[in-house]
């Protein structure tokens, strides 16, 4: 079946940039403030993916590029318990404010509710989006695009290579829902922040009473201290078998957490020190998907690149480090791949430009977890302040190629560090 589409809304821009997450702000920023006229569409009603509509408890992991630091300082400097200390724990309101706010002062044009559903191609190079809201379609050209759609959508749309999942067998980290639970005695509360972090009660070890009590295949202790007094974030939802880029296992995952918040709040009140009167205060309205597709760039980072804190001349990020966080991929807890609390690699590793830059595709730039790495580096640089350092390093590449009258393969890495330090 065959059908027109009617276009209700042209412009054109420097750099468009897909998906508002840390890495989309990031990249959407740091172009705008290179002087780019600048775009940024996101599918949802608020700025900030994970970090804020998915109710994410905290940056974890952390980076040397600026821009992250940055967000930090503002966002603490709105929050009225902080006191000045910055600090990674998350408040989503204030941090989507600060975000706000960050993008109107670099000149950022947002689009909110607005679904990048195609891309505009000539011959290998991507030249524009498709979109489509309430308005109907409306087609946005930009010089450059810039996927941080998290699963690489433009990306995929546009026919560049990947390999999706894990490289041995496709399959894919476990989603999850986070929540928030209110009524905390903050006195006597435990926050075991890992799934190695055991904790002895009179009435067992922590994580050993999650794998028998709660339903498969959640069975982990995940809490974190939020913003607020008595208010903690919970990460102890659980959908494995789930493949982010199909609707039908999003759904799937969403029902299949939200279904277990019910007898995990049941759980922390009978067994959780602190949580005996708890109760649900506010479920994620984004399912958190921590892996799908993995674009083949001109680089591609490795394990190795991370547990040897390599240092690559042609980086964009610099001082990136994070454990190798693989949630079991097929029940609870961390997968055997994984390695949290015995990571004792202390020193920050790099990413190089290529792993940006599809190696077949031009106009295009990818931002975030979707860049070219390895199942197992991915499980490291997906953290979320390692993103924005990859979405600051993109936004500025953009900017330049735009500058330069270049194509984003040709612009110099070197260029490109100037302006990050």
């Amino acid at each position: 079946m065959q059908y027109q589409i009617n276009i209700t809304k042209e412009a054109a821009y420097d750099v468009i940039v897909a998906g508002s997450g840390p890495a989309g702000m990031a990249a959407a920023v740091s172009a705008g403030r290179s002087g780019a006229r600048t775009l940024l569409i996101e599918s949802l009603g608020r700025v900030g993916g994970i970090s804020t509509s998915g109710l994410m408890s905290h940056f974890t992991g952390s980076v040397g590029n600026k821009l992250y630091w940055e967000i930090l300082e503002r966002a603490a400097a709105k929050n009225s318990f902080a006191r000045g200390e910055v600090t990674p724990v998350i408040d989503p309101e204030q941090l989507t404010v600060t975000y706000y706010e960050i993008l109107e002062e670099a000149g950022v044009e947002l689009l909110l509710y607005t679904t990048v559903c195609d891309v505009l191609m000539e011959g290998q190079k991507v030249t524009g989006v498709i979109c489509h809201s309430k308005d109907g379609f409306s087609l946005y050209r930009a010089r450059v695009v810039i996927d941080a759609s998290g699963d690489g959508d433009v990306a995929f749309k546009s026919g560049a290579d990947f390999v999706l999942g894990r490289e041995t067998d496709g399959r894919m980290q476990p989603a999850t829902l986070m929540f928030k639970v209110g009524g905390v005695d903050m006195e006597k509360a435990v926050f075991p922040g890992s799934f190695e972090t055991l904790v002895d009660t009179e009435k067992g070890e922590l994580q050993a009473l999650a794998r028998e009590k709660l339903p498969h295949p959640a069975g982990h202790v995940l809490l974190y201290r939020s913003t607020i007094p008595g208010v903690v974030t919970c990460n102890m939802t659980n959908a494995t078998g789930i493949d982010g880029t199909r609707a039908e296992d999003l759904t799937r995952a969403e029902i299949t957490c939200r279904k277990q918040i019910a007898p995990i709040v049941d759980f922390l009140r009978e067994y959780v020190p602190g949580y005996e009167h708890c109760y649900v205060l506010s479920g994620a309205s984004l399912i958190g998907i921590r892996e799908t597709r993995h674009f083949k760039g001109l680089s591609t980072l490795t394990a190795e690149d991370i547990s040897e804190a390599r240092q690559y001349e042609d980086y964009v990020v610099y001082d990136a480090h994070f454990n190798f966080d693989v949630h079991n991929i097929t029940g609870a807890g961390l997968d055997a791949t994984g390695c949290q609390h015995k990571f004792t690699q202390k020193k920050g590793y790099t990413i190089p430009y290529g792993c940006l830059v599809p190696e077949k595709v031009d106009g295009l730039l990818l931002a975030g977890r979707n860049i070219s790495g390895t199942h197992m580096a991915h499980s490291s640089f997906r953290a979320m302040p390692i993103c924005v350092g990859i979405g600051e390093g993109a936004g500025l590449a953009a900017a330049l190629a735009v500058r330069q009258g270049k194509d984003p393969r040709e612009v110099q890495p070197a260029d490109i560090q100037a302006l990050l330090r």
